[in-house]
C-alpha cells in the first residue's frame, strides 16, 4: 500500500500505475505483484505451559485427566491461531499436574 506524496491519501491501482483519487497524482512506478508482496516474516509463537506454582489462583472445572482419571482441573484460555478462530482451552490436573488442551 502506498500513499500519495502530495496529499497523503491512499494510492489506488489504475492502468498499471498507482493514482491518488483525491488530488490525481500518478506514480511513475509500474505496479507489479512484487510491490504488493509482504516481506514480513511471522515470528514463532510460544505455547504457555504452567510450571511450578503458576496455577495458584486459576479457576477449576470438572474435567477428567487422561493420565490419572482425576475429575478436577485448573483451566485457562490462549489464542494460538488466528483471531477469527476460537481460543484453545488448556487444563492442568489438580492431582498429577498433567497438562492437556482441547480445541473447538
Amino acid at each position: 500500500m502506498e500513499f500519495c506524496p502530495k496529499c497523503k491519501s491512499m494510492m489506488f491501482p489504475s492502468a498499471g500505475t498507482l493514482k491518488c483519487r483525491k488530488c490525481g497524482y500518478t506514480s511513475d512506478n509500474e505496479q507489479t505483484d512484487e510491490n504488493l508482496m509482504s516481506r514480513v516474516k511471522r515470528e514463532e509463537r510460544e505455547v504457555t505451559v504452567l510450571e511450578g506454582d503458576a496455577d495458584v489462583g486459576l479457576p477449576t472445572t470438572s474435567a477428567r485427566c487422561p493420565e490419572c482419571g482425576n475429575n478436577l482441573a485448573y483451566w485457562w484460555l490462549r489464542q494460538l491461531r488466528s483471531a477469527d478462530e476460537s481460543e484453545t482451552r488448556f487444563f492442568k490436573c489438580t492431582k498429577c499436574n498433567n497438562t492437556w488442551r482441547e480445541y473447538d
